[in-house]
């Protein structure tokens, strides 16, 4: 039953990671937030894993581990945090890490020697037409947050959560999921914990959003979704489950307009489809 819901379920706990950022980034700096995260996942996912005999990884495991740490934990969710905390829209930050699915393509058919078929790079393209007509109008309006330093961080985030869906794939499948997170996080927590020290004041206003923003985008996100991330992974070809990336700006756009009253007009709800179209043709096994 999870196997078949899953898909649809990341989609839509990954898509509120938007949302509780934004409510949650007003109260402490990007990588003072994810020393915070990082260390309560640990918190959690440590005694978790030893009452359930999960086994030790072997150092081989562990650094491989460590790396899809580095690069899907850090260096992706720094890289978003750090752009939007100094004024990119997270429209078009959703943007930029939508072209994910095309990259992720590219370089698996390199690496990975995943067979990617016309048909297959016909839902690419459809995809991200799609989700230029969901963020298109937002990004419009988006105002001037887009800087360079901006746009670098969210690409920085981009090459990141690719790389490392690529390294997971290849190095990090068989071995004990809980275990590996354990690994990922503390990988996560070495590099952010120096940024924190040396880059941030480290000051935390502890309002009730913040702590409900940081307490969903732990529990729902750093254990949930990228559990789920992780099993799909293993479960599908790479560049099949990352095209289900398409679908969360679209996912993210609904929510924002019942969080924050964020409007979606005629063309936007077109693009909704178009993605929905894509993702149908990327997951379908005859596209492989």
């Amino acid at each position: 039953m999870l196997v078949r819901i899953a898909p649809a379920l990341f989609v839509l706990l990954w898509s509120t990671g938007f949302i509780g950022t934004k409510m949650g980034a007003a109260g402490a700096e990007p990588f003072t937030f994810l020393v915070l995260r990082f260390a309560l996942v640990l918190a959690l996912l440590i005694p978790f894993g030893w009452a359930a005999g999960s086994p030790r990884l072997e150092p081989r495991q562990r650094m491989h581990a460590v790396v899809v740490g580095l690069l899907v934990h850090a260096f992706y969710l720094g890289g978003v945090m750090w752009g939007m905390r100094n004024g990119m829209p997270a429209s078009i930050a959703a943007l930029i890490t939508c072209l994910q699915p095309i990259l992720t393509a590219v370089l698996s058919g390199l690496l990975l020697r995943e067979v990617i078929s016309r048909r297959h790079w016909f839902g690419l393209a459809l995809g991200l037409f799609g989700a230029a007509l969901v963020v298109g109008p937002k990004v419009m309006t988006a105002g001037g947050g887009a800087t360079p330093a901006t746009i670098a961080s969210t690409v920085v985030a981009l090459i990141a959560i690719t790389v490392g869906t690529i390294y997971q794939r290849r190095f990090a499948t068989g071995f004990d999921l809980v275990s590996g997170a354990v690994w990922q996080y503390v990988g996560a927590l070495v590099a952010v914990v120096p940024l924190a020290l040396l880059f941030e004041t480290r000051h935390v206003d502890w309002t009730p959003q913040f702590v409900g923003a940081l307490l969903w985008l732990v529990l729902v996100l750093s254990l949930g979704a990228i559990s789920l991330l992780m099993m799909l992974i293993r479960g599908n070809a790479v560049s099949r489950t990352s095209a289900l990336f398409y679908l969360v700006p679209g996912m993210t756009a609904v929510m924002a307009y019942f969080a924050f009253g964020e409007q979606l007009n005629a063309v936007q709800l077109a693009g909704l489809v178009v993605v929905s179209v894509a993702v149908l043709l990327m997951q379908s096994k005859k596209a492989e």
